[in-house]
């Protein structure tokens, strides 16, 4: 017995504000807060050409959590592909830098600083990374201590995973950032 031939689907993501239902129609106005969204709830890239070139600076933090066995082989250098903390660091830097080749709606930037540390903790059994970025500049560095911090973190993993397929990406998030017309913000916690 033959399958029945599939038949196309066409989707058509884009709708003049129109021919939106009244629930969407809310929703686009509601989006025009977010800044990579114009008033018709289209994504756009925020034109920062007016703004003031500032010091810039992002703090990101993130853990990978695994086995005490693959902590240790990491530990004590004694993994084939070589040493995981240090690839791992190359790899956040790398992927700070290309950003805004991964994140649509990013600006790309010339970061003047980039700085990746990689710690071992005992218990839970993890590895902590943050990401410290800096740029002069019109917008912030966010993303790109974001994507440095779950960049490395899935390079350890990449590197780990033949040992230890259940390790665990948790708790990426910014911890600080200072410049810009908005300031310092720092988490409470």
């Amino acid at each position: 017995m033959r399958p029945a031939p599939m038949q196309p689907i066409m989707i058509s993501h884009w709708r003049p504000k129109s021919a939106l239902p009244q629930t969407h129609i809310r929703a686009a106005n509601s989006m025009s807060k977010l800044t990579h969204f114009n008033s018709q709830g289209e994504a756009h890239m925020v034109d920062v050409g007016d703004k003031d070139a500032t010091q810039r600076r992002a703090v990101a933090e993130g853990h990978i959590d695994m086995q005490t066995a693959t902590l240790d082989l990491i530990h004590q250098g004694g993994h084939k592909k070589g040493d995981v903390l240090s690839i791992a660091r190359v790899a956040g830097i790398m992927a700070a830098k290309k950003t805004a080749a991964l994140i649509p709606l990013c600006h790309p930037l010339m970061l003047t600083r980039i700085e990746l540390n990689l710690t071992i903790v005992a218990h839970p059994a993890s590895v902590h990374c943050l990401a410290t970025v800096e740029t002069h500049g019109q917008t912030g560095v966010e993303m790109e201590a974001l994507t440095a911090v779950q960049i490395a973190l899935l390079t350890v993993y990449d590197m780990c995973k033949a040992v230890d397929r259940g390790m665990t990406m948790r708790d990426v998030r910014l911890v600080e950032k200072r410049g810009g017309k908005s300031g310092h913000w720092q988490r409470d916690e």
